[in-house]
């Protein structure tokens, strides 16, 4: 409905009211919830086939050519260029999931989809979207209970759960086959990082620290306590090991600075060339001796250090890097307990860190710098090896999420079972929540329960099985009271997961399931839109799924 359009009825005069500028677009009603549901079930379908441990994997080309190989859905629907709207709200849950567990993502956004088409039922049967929000939110509500009735209490300590739990969330990524080593190295960089507080265990992901190198094997990978940094010692007369080190951190350059508006010096003899260039040598070596009475003996530098600057260093016996990353410094700030200097006129020996050993090592060809024996061993460091640098991309993702969800598990101390078997619970429970319902909300609460049954629907079809015949055997088992019977679509046979290890973070399932609700809830309830642009054309099309006739979005 492209030109001016009227929005609001006429005046008394019989004339039309125009509101709403040329090349507007508008869509409302049926039409509008429709569109929307749409778009939010093609990016769940987009994702589906990659949920479990066998699913697909998605080959992403960007507009440069390079290639990512996963089947992370995080991953997959930050890399794809979605333009609808509700497709976006539908990404923002797999971001949400990402952001607060690591893993999950795809259960998430497939929950969501699968809602969405089960409003659409309730739609079409002219129950009203109010009520289907309010059935979605009050079962979501339940759903929460009910999970943490289920859940199993987990300690920190006990790292053989903790590795179960990594391993869980490793299989079917591209490191599975390695996924003993990057569990233990996980399980050992959380509890590096990990924190005892009044209200628990507390745990900072940032701080560990993932360097990529592409060469030797998986097996090669190693965590190192301390600081690692992709740099190495600015000259080689510089020492290449320094123990006991005093370390300064300095986020100013050591070099001339250059003034800041354009100036012109006239310079008539040989003489005065060489008083400008005394002076300004002069200016470094001062920067320098400032450097060296403060009792530093190992230099970061955030900005550049001048090539007079790294000759007087080197004399001294001074280990200099520059350039160093921001996220760098602060994790050498907290390692060290070194402040960040700003000025090196402020330089006091009350600034410096210390560190027992500052060393350069060689690294697959890569000279890279390692701080470690710290003061504080609440910074780690995880040298991840791999045969190409694809491989070691796919080892990150994989690593990434394991130490997200160990990192939960710790912090939450609860978990829960995979392979299907919380979600076939969960709806078991609101089957019988929502036949103590009454009025249409009923049907809201029973539909929303239809809808975790996706989960282990999804791995049965991704394993190659029969989706209805592996759901009704799960059932079957539950109904007995065999709470943790679940799929494993290995062998297709319905196991205890628990003894099968297929352990997950409570807040996996908790997140998965808030999020999703209200991305459907936020949806469903929309019943107006209207796209306002400068031009008529493809664009607002695109925008308001005019042609829905494919899937709406760009890839």
């Amino acid at each position: 409905m492209a030109g001016q359009m009227q929005y609001g009825g006429q005046a008394p005069n019989g004339q039309p009211i125009y509101i709403l500028g040329e090349g507007s677009q508008r869509t409302k009603g049926r039409d509008a919830q429709s569109n929307n549901i749409m778009a939010g079930k093609a990016v769940a379908n987009a994702v589906r086939s990659t949920l479990g441990p066998i699913g697909m994997d998605k080959m992403l080309v960007d507009s440069m050519g390079d290639v990512v190989i996963t089947n992370d859905g995080a991953t997959i629907l930050k890399e794809m260029d979605i333009e609808h709207p509700a497709a976006k709200m539908i990404v923002e849950v797999a971001k949400t999931q990402d952001d607060e567990v690591g893993d999950g993502t795809t259960s998430a956004t497939v929950i969501a989809g699968e809602l969405l088409k089960k409003a659409e039922e309730l739609l079409d049967d002219g129950v009203h979207p109010t009520i289907i929000a309010s059935g979605y939110r009050n079962a979501a509500d339940k759903a929460a209970e009910y999970i943490n009735e289920i859940a199993v209490d987990v300690s920190p300590d006990d790292t053989e759960t903790l590795k179960k739990i990594a391993s869980t969330a490793i299989t079917g990524k591209g490191g599975e086959e390695y996924k003993d080593t990057l569990a233990q190295l996980s399980v050992d960089a959380v509890k590096a990082v990990s924190e005892k507080t009044e209200s628990g265990t507390s745990v900072d992901t940032d701080e560990i620290k993932i360097e990529k190198h592409a060469g030797g094997s998986m097996r090669d990978s190693e965590l190192i306590n301390g600081v690692v940094i992709d740099k190495e010692r600015l000259h080689t007369n510089m020492p290449k090991k320094v123990e006991n080190a005093k370390v300064l951190l300095l986020s100013a350059p050591i070099e001339f600075q250059k003034t800041e508006m354009d100036a012109e010096i006239k310079i008539t003899s040989p003489d005065q060339m060489q008083q400008f260039l005394d002076q300004e040598e002069k200016m470094i070596k001062d920067m320098v001796d400032k450097i060296i009475n403060s009792g530093a003996d190992v230099v970061f530098c955030q900005k550049g250090i001048d090539d007079m600057a790294q000759h007087y260093l080197q004399k001294e016996g001074i280990f200099a890097l520059r350039r160093v990353k921001q996220s760098d410094m602060d994790r050498l700030a907290k390692a060290t307990g070194a402040n960040i200097v700003q000025d090196v006129d402020e330089i006091s020996e009350s600034d410096l860190g210390s560190a027992g050993n500052v060393e350069e090592k060689d690294v697959s060809g890569t000279k890279m710098t390692y701080v470690t024996d710290c003061e504080s061993q609440k910074s780690v460091s995880v040298i991840l090896h791999g045969g190409t640098e694809h491989v070691v991309d796919s080892l990150e993702i994989a690593l990434n999420d394991a130490l997200r969800v160990v990192g939960v598990a710790v912090e939450d101390g609860k978990v829960v079972v995979g392979g299907g078997a919380s979600e076939v619970e969960l709806a078991m429970k609101l089957y019988n929540y929502a036949a103590s319902l009454e009025g249409r909300e009923q049907l809201a609460a029973h539909k929303f329960a239809e809808a975790l049954d996706i989960i282990p629907q999804t791995l049965a079809e991704n394993a190659g099985l029969d989706a209805i015949d592996k759901l009704v055997e799960l059932r079957s088992q539950h109904e007995k009271g065999n709470k943790y019977a679940g799929l494993d679509v290995r062998n297709g046979e319905i196991v205890n997961m628990w003894e099968d290890d297929v352990i997950e973070p409570l807040r996996i399932k908790t997140q998965a399931i808030n999020a999703a609700t209200e991305a459907a809830v936020m949806i469903l309830r929309i019943d107006d839109v209207v796209a306002t642009s400068e031009k008529s054309g493809g664009g607002e099309e695109a925008a308001m799924g005019g042609g829905m006739g494919g899937m709406p979005m760009g890839m």
